[in-house]
Formats: structure tokens, sequence, C-alpha cells
């Protein structure tokens, strides 16, 4: 998803790995889009990310519905309250009841009215299966909220990442058109060169194939930072057919003093998605409880109180209060299914924290990795762009004196393509190892309010 045109130099960059079709690389619109262009800044770019895009909205969606899990699980424990208020006609059959008084006595009484008022109560008493799957429904709810603050911190990464991209292919885009001059110059001064009668006819036809190249790479970069914004426009939730304008100068993020241990502390205690894995661990703990738990009696209490009678004014007050005992005895094998499922995702759940623990070291040693490497390559590319202006330079004048053909002129064109291109991969490259050592150990969204300017939530 990051730079993929021509960039060697951030070749061992570890990109933000994300399907094709993952809802962080949508967004929702908001908004109309102004006549004229606007200014956006990376800290503008994250924080409308925050708000419009896809990932993050169905994130907190799913922490709604996860909540909406627990009240359900809750709904067992806690009283239920019901009232209701009936008024019928009716025509009864006595004996169809157990009421044979004989043939003398009508076997069919009414029709009569019965009005019956009344607020029922049903409480659990002792439930201990119902409070486990409570228990574990709170830690989904928990488990939910770490992944949608996981989402949150992938969309800032995502959003920083696109955007460094479009600069970094804005910059490409801008060194081809600078490219695409000089080589026009280099055409002209062979053309005057030629018919001075100082070099031959192939220096102009060398001259002018390399023209055309950068004219054409001139073209491919100029539509490839127009889609780099596009892509970022659709993610931040930009209003559709928003013209704007990037930021160049970005807030540097500073290195970081930690150790690869540190880091790796840090992002057990801070990862979302190691702490989401562990609510979920909780979780399925509490659900193989909840499978034994099954086997235990249940005590409920139901009370009733109202007023029935012929008619409403006539009505007299009545009540029940009934306490229930609920012992399982056999089920036809129901619980031991219920307890050897639940063994068994409790056995995954433990196997996919130990397998993400792993992981997170890994990655955060991988993004180490990254981070040295691309300082290296940012320094290196520096210095070989200096050399390679420094080369074309001289070749120019070399060509110019008529001391060396312009095949010199052509190489050393594009010794300087070839650095530019490692300088820009270089720099953005770095900026987002940088950031990617904040989004492995946790800390993205905080890191927007103190280096980006921009608000977190």
């Amino acid at each position: 998803m990051c730079v993929a045109l021509g960039r060697p130099a951030a070749a061992q960059l570890r990109d933000v790995a994300l399907p094709r079709m993952s809802p962080f690389l949508g967004g929702v619109p908001e908004g109309v889009a102004s006549a004229g262009s606007i200014t956006l800044t990376l800290g503008q770019a994250v924080t409308r990310a925050l708000d419009h895009n896809l990932g993050v909205l169905l994130a907190a969606q799913d922490v709604a519905a996860a909540r909406g899990d627990r009240w359900d699980a809750l709904s067992k424990l806690l009283p239920n309250v019901s009232a209701s208020l009936t008024e019928s006609r009716r025509k009864t059959n006595l004996e169809a009841f157990g009421f044979p008084l004989g043939p003398t006595f009508p076997k069919v009484v009414g029709p009569f009215n019965v009005f019956d008022a009344r607020l029922s109560v049903s409480q659990s008493i002792f439930d201990a299966d119902s409070r486990h799957e409570a228990s574990a429904a709170a830690h989904r709810v928990a488990a939910a909220a770490h992944t949608a603050r996981g989402a949150r911190d992938l969309v800032v990464l995502v959003a920083a990442d696109l955007y460094l991209e479009a600069l970094a292919t804005q910059a490409r885009a801008e060194a081809a058109r600078a490219q695409l001059a000089s080589s026009t110059a280099i055409h002209q001064q062979a053309l005057d060169l030629r018919q001075n009668g100082i070099i031959a006819g192939i220096d102009v036809v060398r001259a002018e194939v390399r023209m055309i190249t950068d004219r054409q790479r001139t073209t491919a970069t100029a539509n490839d930072a127009e889609k780099a914004k596009l892509q970022l426009a659709r993610v931040i939730g930009l209003p559709i057919g928003q013209s704007f304008t990037l930021v160049s100068d970005v807030p540097q993020l500073p290195e970081s003093a930690q150790t690869l241990q540190q880091a790796v502390e840090h992002a057990y205690q801070n990862r979302t998605d190691y702490l989401a894995a562990q609510e979920q661990l909780h979780a399925a703990e509490e659900v193989r409880r909840a499978a034994g738990a099954d086997r235990l009696p249940s005590v409920r209490v139901t009370a009733d109180y109202g007023a029935i009678g012929l008619a409403a004014s006539s009505a007299l007050s009545t009540f029940n209060i009934t306490g229930a005992v609920d012992v399982p005895i056999f089920e036809g094998g129901r619980q031991e299914g219920r307890i050897a499922q639940a063994e068994a995702a409790l056995r995954q759940k433990r196997a996919e924290v130990e397998d993400l623990k792993a992981a997170i070291y890994y990655d955060v040693s991988t993004v180490f990795l990254d981070l040295q490497a691309t300082q290296q390559l940012l320094q290196a590319a520096t210095r070989a762009r200096e050399l390679a202006d420094q080369q074309l330079e001289q070749s120019r004048d070399r060509f110019a004196a008529g001391v060396a053909n312009n095949l010199e002129v052509i190489q050393a064109q594009e010794a300087v393509a070839l650095a530019t291109e490692q300088a820009i991969s270089a720099t953005y490259g770095f900026g987002l190892a940088k950031a990617r050592l904040l989004q492995s150990t946790g800390s993205t969204e905080e890191a927007l309010k103190q280096y980006l300017g921009g608000p977190t939530r």
C-alpha cells in the first residue's frame, strides 16, 4: 500500500499490509466539495480519517453490538418485571375442567366477564451458568473496545502512510519535470553543437531519446501522483470531487530512545490486539466455567400481584409467590458436548494469545531493523544525490567543451534520476518506519496530538 513505483531504497520497509477490500481502505464522505482547492496537512488528514474511515466506524458498531450482547446475557440475572391488563368475556365448560356436577347442574356457565390487572416479577436467585455467561460477555465488550482502539491506531498509520505516499509520488512528479527540463536543455545544447560542427549526429539522437524517455516518465509520475491523492481522499472521507493540495513540510517524528526489550515490553502493555486477545481468552475461560456450572441447580423466584374479578369495580386483590429449584439430571449428553466445545475454544484462544505474543516480539524486532536500515539508506541516498548532481554538472561542462560525447551526459542524467528516486524513497521511508515503530508498540494515536497537533479520543 505504500510507495510502490520505483523505490529500491525503501525495499526493506515493511508496509501496512491490508487486503484490497479492507474497510480501512474505504471512507464515508461528508459534506459538499468546495469550489476551490483546499490545503490538507498531515494532521488534518489523520483527524478526518479517525472521523470518517469505514474501518473505524465499523469497529465502533462492533463495540455497540457487544454491549447489546452483554445486556442480553445480564437479563438472565436481573429482575424481569412485566405488567398486564386483560378483560375477557367467557363461556366455560365446567365438566372439561374436572367439575362433573350431575345431570341437573348446567355443564356450561356464562357468558361472563373477567377483569385481571397484574404485575409480575421474576428474579434469579442462583444461576452459576448465567453468571459466567454474563462475565464472558463483559470480557467480549472489553475486547471489542480494545479492537476499536486498535482500529483507530491502524487508521492513523494508514492515513499517514497514504499521505506520505502521495507526497512521495508528488516529489517524483516534480523531479521528473525537472529532469525533463534538463533533458530538453541538453537536447537543445546538442542541436547547437551539431549545427556548429562540434559533435556528431549520434549525440543529438541520444539527447532526443533521453528527452522522450523523460517526457514519458513525467506523464507516468504525474498520473501516479493524482491517483495517490484520490486514494488518500477516499480513506479520509473527503467530499466527493474535492480538490486539495498537500503540505510537504510534515512534522518529523523524533527517533525513539527505547531499546528493543523496552519496546517489546511496552507493546505487551499497550498493543490493543494483544489486550483484545487476552480479553477473548478470559471470555473463553468464563464460557468453560459456565459449561461446567450448567450441571448445578438453579434457583428462581416468581411473584405476581394484581386484582381479578368480573369487572374492574368489583375486582379483588390477589397475589402469588413461587420459588423453584431446577436440578438438571440427564439431558442426553448436551452438557458433555457443551463442555467439550468450550474446552476446545479455550485451548484455541490460549494458542492464539501465545502466538500473538511471539508475533509482537518479531514485529517490533522487524520494525527496529527497518528503522536502522532506512536511516542508513537516507544518509547514503542524500550523499548519492549530491554526487550525482556534481557528476551531471561536470559531464555537461565536458560535453560543451567538446572533450566528451553526450553518452557521458546521458549516463549522468540516469544517475541523477536514480539518486533522486532513492532519496525520495529513503526520506519518506524513514518517516514511515518511525510511525511503524509507534504502531507496533501501541502508541500511534497518542503520538498524533503530540507531534501532528491533532485531537485524540
